[in-house]
């Protein structure tokens, strides 16, 4: 079966929607009618949309709940940048939730959407959530910045004189700062080329959103999530958790062992052959670990 092919059928029942909410509209999609517990799945960023996380719509006999958070992808594009912030997103995330009418639900969020998922669990509760996968996610910036140093000490010295030059000088946006970080990008976040479905070419990425709440670049963290920690308060998770990381992904499986030990029953699997882009480079894998948790 063709890629394209398997696209085409997993998309042959699929609702689309907006909910208006008051800051904007938020686009959601539902695939599928089964009769077990949803799947709700939160992408990163932030700023990014849920294109690439499509793959996941291929879980059987269960509802998987898609939506872009406001500012990117499909929905809303409000200009009050005061809207960027992880309190507004729990709130969105809790306002789809109640509007769809989604009593009991699985909760996948990955990279920036695991750190949404969690702040999520630990504001709202964790009643009528099922569990909780954690896929690639942030955790703790400084955990992040500590890795993704690790992580740099692996390129060619000329790409690590690059980065640092520029970070110092404040000029990221220099080609030769971007090609480091396509670097950086090809070995620890999509090892593969992939390819999305042709509607998501109007799903586009804010960068705005991404440089206010990040930075510049994965491993240079400059915005309002640079003092980002939820480690302190994961043992308070008192539901079943999974985290999923890629064998080279930039959210080290190292630090995601750590981060399960805090939880109590939590466990890990470590994808192979794959980095931060866990649903490309290895999609066979990834869904199938999913589909094992989910049952």
């Amino acid at each position: 079966m063709t890629a394209a092919l398997l696209l085409l059928l997993t998309f042959a029942q699929t609702r689309d929607g907006f909910l208006s909410l008051p800051d904007g509209p938020i686009w959601y999609r539902i695939h599928g009618d089964g009769k077990q517990t949803p799947l709700v799945v939160l992408h990163g960023g932030p700023g990014g949309t849920s294109c690439s996380l499509f793959p996941l719509a291929a879980m059987p006999n269960r509802k998987v709940v898609f939506y872009d958070q406001l500012g990117s992808g499909r929905s809303g594009r409000p200009a009050d940048r005061r809207l960027w912030n992880v309190d507004r997103f729990v709130e969105e995330l809790h306002s789809l939730r109640q509007k769809l009418g989604l009593k009991r639900m699985h909760l996948l969020g990955h990279s920036w959407g695991g750190a949404l998922a969690a702040a999520y669990v630990l504001s709202k509760g964790s009643a009528g959530i099922d569990s909780l996968i954690l896929a690639s996610p942030l955790i703790n910036t400084e955990d992040w910045l500590r890795d993704a140093a690790e992580l740099k000490k692996q390129l060619p010295a000329a790409t690590q004189q690059a980065m640092a030059q520029h970070e110092a000088a404040g000029t990221t946006d220099h080609p030769e700062y971007r090609a480091a970080e396509a670097e950086f990008t090809r070995r620890f976040v999509v090892r593969k080329s992939r390819t999305l479905p042709a509607e998501c070419a109007d799903s586009s990425f804010n960068r705005v959103i991404y440089q206010q709440m990040w930075g510049p670049t994965e491993f240079h963290a400059t915005g309002s999530l640079r003092s980002f920690n939820l480690s302190p308060r994961l043992s308070q998770l008192r539901l079943p958790v999974l985290f999923v990381v890629g064998e080279f992904d930039e959210a080290r499986p190292a630090t995601a062992a750590r981060y399960r030990d805090l939880i109590p029953g939590a466990q890990l699997k470590v994808i192979p052959d794959a980095a931060h882009a866990l649903f490309s480079d290895n999609p066979a894998a990834t869904l199938s670990t999913l589909r094992d948790w989910l049952k």
